[in-house]
C-alpha cells in the first residue's frame, strides 16, 4: 500500500491558501482517478485507488488529507502508517508547500529536515525518521512579505490561479512518475529545471 499524504488545514477559509497546496494536490490526483477523498479514518479524509505502478501491476494507493490542522499532521500520518502497516522509507509520499522555493517550482527529496515547516516537523517527530519521500511545492512570494504566517494563510490572488493550476498538474504528474518509474526517475525529470531556484 502506497500512502500519499497532502498537508493542509481543514476548513473553507484555508482551502485556496499557499499552505494548502498539499490538500489541493491530493484533490487533483483524486479528480484524475474519478474518486472523492471523503472517508474519515485515522484523523484524516482518505480515498483508496488502484494505480498502475513500476511493476506494471495495479498498486493499492491511499490518498490522505489529515484533519488535525497543519501543526499536528504527524498524529494522523502515524495512525495511517500503523493502520495500513506502511513501509515509510518505501511507500510514504508527503506533499507540502515550501516557502524557500519560488512559486511554481517543485522539488522531490528522499530525506531531510523540516526546514522550519511545522507540518513536516510534526511528521518527523511522529515517525522518528526523515527517510521518506517528499514533494515540496514552492510558494515563495515574488516580493518580500513582512508576515510569512499571514502570507501562507491568505488565499491566492486571482492572477496566481493559472500558475497554481500548473503546479497542481505538475505535482500530480510527479506522483504518477514516482509510482510508475520510481523516485530517481521523478527526481531526474522534475528537479532538474528547479536546480537554479534553490
Amino acid at each position: 500500500m502506497k500512502l500519499i499524504v497532502g498537508l493542509g488545514n481543514p476548513g473553507d477559509e484555508y482551502q485556496f491558501t499557499p499552505h494548502n497546496l498539499g490538500f489541493l494536490t491530493i484533490d487533483r490526483i483524486a479528480k484524475g482517478l474519478e474518486i472523492e477523498v471523503r472517508n474519515r479514518q485515522c484523523r484524516a479524509l482518505t480515498a483508496r485507488a488502484l494505480i498502475d505502478s513500476k511493476t506494471m501491476a495495479a498498486e493499492a494507493v491511499l490518498l490522505a488529507k489529515p484533519e488535525t490542522y497543519m501543526n499536528l499532521s504527524g498524529l494522523a500520518v502515524r495512525e495511517l502508517v500503523a493502520e495500513y502497516q506502511v513501509d515509510v522509507t518505501r511507500d510514504l509520499i508527503v506533499i507540502y508547500d515550501e516557502l524557500d522555493l519560488p512559486l511554481g517550482t517543485i522539488r522531490i527529496r528522499q530525506r531531510g529536515s523540516s526546514a522550519g515547516h511545522n507540518g513536516m516537523e510534526s511528521i518527523l517527530g511522529a515517525l522518528g525518521t526523515d527517510e521518506f519521500l517528499r514533494i515540496r511545492l514552492g510558494i515563495a512570494p515574488d516580493r518580500k512579505v513582512a508576515d510569512s504566517v499571514k502570507y501562507v494563510l491568505t488565499p491566492f490572488r486571482k492572477a496566481q490561479f493559472g500558475l497554481v493550476d500548473e503546479i497542481l498538474d505538475t505535482a500530480a504528474q510527479a506522483v504518477e512518475v514516482i509510482l510508475k518509474e520510481g523516485p530517481a526517475a521523478a527526481m531526474n525529470r522534475f528537479n532538474r529545471k528547479n536546480d537554479a531556484a534553490e
